[in-house]
């Protein structure tokens, strides 16, 4: 999944060019990151990546060894189920019985080759018709990442690979800070990473129970695969589309009602990162022996913790503390690290004036 924004981290992510196709606390694009994770499993023909039209230019200058049949594209944002339905559709084409692996373009995984082992082992419990997710072990009472609740304890139920595989009791929102604190106490929590396995069959099944008016679309669109008339089928059915996330519109009620489909999670422990604002790479990225994270021409004294990113120039901080300072060639942001959520508020804020060059 490829179409986010990324609008926390502007100044250095644009319309254009959102966090997915820069390398912010790695060596390279975090895209090109997600992909070669995957090489030593997945062949590169077997590889789809869905995003926007404005999008194409830079998937392609990415990983040009990706033929033009692996990108998906959306007429519009229409969050996380439309996005995954429509892959769905595509990779079911081909094969329907093909575990796809759905995996977000713009996160960090600092340990591949436990990702590669917990991806086989979801991917084997996968083919026995259960829908898989990767949980991420919590270290901290985190109120901006989504929960799943494990169903008691763990039950042991091992793939090949001696992977132990959970059973989900449910998927909860976003907490409030005292409640993410009874989640992280109570060790029967683990965070949503928005990684999920199944087959193309079996998601498509559970569109179709529980989402049927999207299922309905989905089927259009694919009828028209391989047409002149997919262009048409695929605007007009996408637009109209609703704008739900999979976890609201498929995980929830899987877990919560009478569906029957097993949804199982396995404990990731991979050194997982969503890289959701620019404060995040404190996380992972590299620092001096202050703390501090400078990338390009930058330079702290007398100071401590902050993240620093110059694209263009030398950026020199003294006596400052706690702070992102990032300059770009047309664009200079400041603030404190436990604010750097709201630099989308700045965003929002050259929407509303107009400020189209700095989008």
């Amino acid at each position: 999944m490829a179409g986010g924004s990324g609008t926390r981290f502007w100044p250095l992510s644009r319309r254009n060019r959102p966090k997915q196709f820069l390398a912010i606390g790695t060596e390279a694009p975090l895209i090109v990151e997600t992909i070669e994770r995957l090489a030593p499993l997945v062949p590169t023909d077997r590889i789809r990546i869905v995003a926007g039209a404005h999008h194409v230019d830079s998937i392609k200058e990415n990983l040009p060894a990706l033929k033009s049949e692996a990108i998906v594209v959306e007429p519009c944002a229409r969050n996380t189920a439309p996005c995954i339905g429509l892959a769905a559709i595509h990779v079911a084409h081909h094969d329907p019985e093909a575990v796809m692996a759905v995996l977000p373009s713009d996160h960090h995984i600092g340990d591949g080759p436990q990702f590669r082992r917990l991806l086989q082992a979801a991917s084997e419990r996968a083919q026995l018709g259960e829908i898989v997710t990767l949980g991420i072990k919590p270290t901290r009472p985190e109120t901006g990442y989504g929960y799943i609740k494990l169903d008691g304890g763990v039950d042991r139920l091992e793939s090949a690979a001696g992977i132990d595989v959970a059973t989900v009791d449910r998927f909860v929102e976003k907490p409030d800070s005292d409640t993410a604190r009874e989640y992280l106490d109570s060790g029967q929590f683990l965070w949503n990473s928005g990684m999920f396995f199944f087959t193309a069959r079996d998601i498509l099944a559970a569109f179709e129970r529980h989402l049927p008016e999207l299922h309905s679309s989905l089927q259009r669109i694919a009828s028209s695969i391989g047409t002149a008339e997919y262009d048409a089928v695929l605007e007009e059915c996408f637009a109209a589309a609703q704008s739900i996330s999979l976890d609201y519109g498929i995980m929830e009620p899987i877990t919560q009602g009478e569906d029957p489909t097993p949804v199982r999670v396995i404990a990731a422990d991979i050194g997982w990162n969503d890289v959701g604002h620019w404060a995040a790479l404190a996380d992972f990225a590299p620092a001096d022996e202050a703390g501090n994270v400078l990338t390009g021409d930058a330079l702290v004294l007398d100071g401590h913790d902050n993240i620093v990113h110059s694209s263009n120039g030398l950026v020199a901080l003294v006596g400052i503390s706690g702070a992102v300072v990032v300059r770009t060639d047309d664009a200079v942001l400041v603030c404190r690290r436990e604010e750097a959520q709201d630099v989308r508020k700045i965003v929002a804020a050259l929407k509303a004036a107009k400020r189209e060059e700095l989008l």
